[in-house]
């Protein structure tokens, strides 16, 4: 930029609690006199970070402590910042400067030198206050002063009426991060602080407000493809002699450029040839392109905006049936009708400020290394810092963004509904530039709450957001995104007629499945879309081994049950463990146990849904397992938790889940079906080319006999499936056979015909050797029996440590190697020793085991 910017992150920053706040009697006694006075405070963060640095509380996220802390969000704190501002003289000589507050937290009012300059409430949009005639030579200080939102949102109770919401607090009625306030994955931790950058910037005659950038694709008429950006740029000042200017430059094009007069509100199109496309990681490549915006007149620059992009088109494709019966639901990019491999997005920590660039990557690139090409923003987190979606750009992994809405009724009167629209505006224009961005989306679970949980009567004549999803959000991306679909809601049909988790239209939430039903029960389901779906499973062991003591260390321990949000979610393990694979104990002395089976449990459920709906590609075109990540150690939906290492470093460890997704979500996937016309062999090709699969289908006994067997050699097109019925098997279910595909190009499918409770599987019998070699640890197994679902827990060896596979099926004579990445000592011979190197057995202790 060419105007002068102080990022006040460099200031002397303190925060203190106001004794008259109504929660002061709450603060622990031995706190009170150090809160009134002030702690060093650090800008980016909240309170509890402030409080966490100083020493005056427990880390909430180990043992119980979480619960001894809900006083902190009860209080009103003040931050105040000092700084000199002879020292930033050249920074800060323009005519104007103004206070930019990229995010609040939440109920916020700003002074400068004592003066009044902004309030706001809205913890979702970017502030921008005058400090005209407010600064001075000498020692300044900016003061930002939280109120409790528990107040606040009171307040506006009385206002507008209370709405039904899903949990304790009501947090539908401030616009906050609604899972601060706890869900059935995360802690109640109601944050208050300044918690993104904040910082002072000058200007002159005039200036970019803000810029909204979109980049499109077409194919030529050579084949190849040609873009059009868009610049819209909001500017103030003194106009009357301004220009903009829009460069882009990038690979395969010439640099092209663009001038126009500039206006409060000016638009710049610049056509250019011979771009490369973006594409997500499933398809092809992300060529980035830089866009300069300048404000200048005949003189000088007056400003300058910096963005990336990518190039492409996306559609929603919601065509409807020849038939009348349904209609299509797909994202179509440059033209490409894609099958989505997705997850579900949650904020990574209770305190998002915590969250570096390199943890973004690393999160997004851990989604990408498990084949997921999608990421879906829930509604009840945040609209992500830039670092998120920069990731995103860069590896291929599109994103679909929730507007902040989940599982509640939301008011649209006012003062209510003119923070929405400006949050909805705000972000929509921020996050414009970033290719990965390819839908936007109502709310989450709110059309289906109106619909389905009972809150039609409950609420009687009261607004509950239907005026939102359905007209406000939608002429919102209209008019300041038009290259983008936006749907109503997830789950939604697209119609507030049609209920909105009908299987032939729209996206779908199936959650009888885990709450109620058996996870076989996915084969009743035929949907277009599942945007979300999932099932529980424990963090990992060296997750644990840092959040419980050792005496906590079982599945009904108070800590271990502080840790657990879901209702009844423990009863709805045992539930649904039962009849699969043998259930494990719940004391201390079965921890080991029963953290393996719920962990194998999860990943075998959620893998049995995601292939019957590849298995439906054609019909289905997605699959959004519910959740990729953590924000706490937690037994949760995640295939990534969160913990920390040695350094107090947060760790998201691989969970047996991440592995199963892996594999379920390859280009190219054999899956063995079954139903009432017998067993079927699925193959799919989500790649890029066509697929050749050649290999055997067969029944093979445990011994490793050959029973029946059918060869295939199937071309099976991009993005497309192939069933193959499996005529001729032996009549009968027997309990030591399983059914095995191993094809070219594709990871081996196995199914037993009982489950593994019933099957007469054999005590697990195998050699393993440890080998150091210069590209890391690699552990050889040969199978001496059959043995299923073989795991090797590198993390109990070294809490950094883990293998690059999990689960594997073997029969006699069969070898794999695991390849050990992470931070192992030079002694790794525990790797090969129970409970580090384990199968799946019945009992899941044998006796020669104790």
């Amino acid at each position: 930029m060419e105007q002068g910017w102080l990022d006040l992150a460099d200031a002397r920053w303190t925060v203190r609690a106001d004794d008259a706040a109504q929660g002061w009697s709450e603060v622990p006694p031995a706190l009170r006199e150090q809160l009134r006075r002030g702690i060093p405070a650090i800008v980016p963060g909240v309170v509890h970070t402030d409080l966490l640095a100083a020493g005056l509380i427990d880390d909430p996220y180990v043992g119980t402590a979480e619960a001894d802390q809900h006083w902190v969000g009860r209080q009103a704190w003040t931050y105040r910042a000092e700084f000199d501002l002879a020292a930033y003289a050249a920074e800060l000589t323009s005519e104007h400067c103004d206070l930019l507050c990229d995010g609040l937290d939440t109920v916020a009012e700003v002074f400068c030198n004592g003066a009044p300059i902004g309030r706001s409430v809205n913890m979702h949009r970017r502030n921008v206050f005058s400090t005209q005639g407010r600064l001075k030579p000498g020692l300044n200080v900016i003061e930002v002063v939280f109120a409790p939102v528990e107040e606040y949102a009171s307040q506006m109770a009385e206002l507008v009426g209370e709405r039904v919401h899903v949990e304790r607090d009501p947090y539908n009625l401030v616009r906050k991060m609604a899972c601060n306030f706890g869900w059935d994955w995360g802690p109640r931790l109601v944050t208050a602080g300044i918690w993104k950058a904040i910082g002072l910037r000058s200007w002159d005659v005039a200036r970019v407000l803000d810029v909204a950038v979109f980049a499109t694709a077409a194919r030529n008429a050579s084949g190849g493809w040609d873009g059009e950006l868009r610049v819209h740029a909001e500017t103030t000042g003194d106009l009357r002699f301004a220009a903009m200017t829009v460069r882009v430059s990038g690979p395969g094009a010439a640099a092209a450029e663009a001038t126009v007069m500039a206006e409060e509100w000016t638009e710049v199109v610049v056509p250019i040839s011979g771009i490369e496309a973006w594409w997500p990681h499933s398809l092809g490549e992300q060529p980035l392109y830089d866009v300069e915006v300048l404000l200048h007149n005949d003189t000088r620059i007056l400003d300058r905006v910096l963005r990336r992009t990518g190039f492409r088109s996306v559609e929603l494709d919601t065509t409807p049936d020849a038939d009348g019966a349904g209609a299509t639901f797909g994202l179509r990019i440059n033209d490409e009708l894609v099958f989505v491999r997705g997850m579900d997005w949650i904020p990574d920590d209770c305190f998002p400020s915590r969250i570096t660039p390199e943890r973004y990557r690393e999160r997004v690139q851990q989604a990408k290394d498990a084949n997921v090409d999608l990421l879906r923003i829930w509604g009840g987190g945040i609209y992500e810092q830039a670092a998120f979606y920069e990731a995103c750009d860069e590896l291929g992994v599109m994103v679909w963004q929730d507007f902040c809405f989940a599982c509640a009724a939301y008011p649209e009167e006012e003062p209510f509904r003119f923070e929405v629209e400006a949050e909805a505006r705000d972000n929509v224009i921020r996050l414009s530039a970033h290719p990965s961005l390819v839908i936007w989306n109502g709310n989450n679970e709110c059309i289906w709450g109106f619909h389905d949980w009972l809150w039609e009567g409950q609420l009687g004549d009261q607004t509950w957001g239907a005026g939102y999803y359905y007209e406000l959000l939608p002429s919102v991306v209209a008019e300041l995104d038009p290259t983008r679909p936006y749907w109503p809601g997830s789950p939604s049909s697209g119609v507030n007629e049609v209920p909105p988790n009908d299987m032939n239209y729209g996206c779908v939430h199936i959650w009888d499945v885990w709450n109620e039903r058996d996870y076989t029960a996915y084969d009743d389901y035929s949907p277009r879309f599942v945007a979300e779906f999932g099932y529980q499973g424990p963090a990992t062991w060296a997750t644990w081994a840092r959040t419980l003591e050792p005496q906590d260390r079982s599945a009904t321990s108070p800590a271990m049950l502080a840790h657990q949000k879901a209702a009844g979610g423990n009863s709805k393990l045992d539930k649904g463990i039962a009849g699969h694979l043998p259930a494990p104990g719940e004391g201390p002395e079965d921890f080991d146990d029963w953290l393996f089976a719920m962990q194998l449990q999860q990943a075998r459920a959620v893998r049995y849904g995601v292939e019957r709906w590849r298995s439906l590609r054609g019909r289905c075109l997605g699959s959004i397992v519910w959740q990729l990540n953590d924000c706490w150690p937690v037994t949760s939906w995640a295939a990534l938790d969160l913990g920390t290492n040695a350094a107090g470093e947060p760790v998201a460890r691989r969970k047996p889940l991440w592995y199963a997704l892996r594999s379920a979500y390859a280009d190219h996937l054999v899956t063995l079906q079954h139903d009432a016309d017998g067993w079927r062999a699925v193959l799919v090709n989500d790649g890029t080319d066509d697929w050749t699969a050649q290999g055997t289908v067969a029944l093979r006994g445990f011994d490793g006999a050959v029973l029946w067997s059918l060869d295939v050699a199937q071309v099976v097109p991009v993005r497309s499936r192939v069933d193959l019925v499996l005529d001729g098997l032996p009549d009968g279910v027997r309990d030591d056979v399983a059914l095995v595909a191993d094809l070219s190009g594709a990871e081996r499918a196995l199914k037993l015909l009982v489950e593994d409770v019933d099957a007469a599987l054999p005590t697990p019998r195998w050699t393993a050797t440890v080998t150091r070699t210069d590209a890391g640890t690699r552990v050889d197994v040969t199978a001496e029996t059959f043995v299923r679902s073989l795991c090797l827990f590198a993390d109990r060896v070294a809490e950094d440590a883990w293998a690059d596979t999990l689960g594997i099926d073997l029969f006699p004579g069969d070898s794999h190697s695991f390849r050990v990445h992470g931070g192992l000592s030079d002694d790794a011979s525990g790797l090969t020793e129970r409970p580090v190197l384990r199968a799946l057995t019945n009992p899941l202790t044998p006796s020669e085991a104790l």
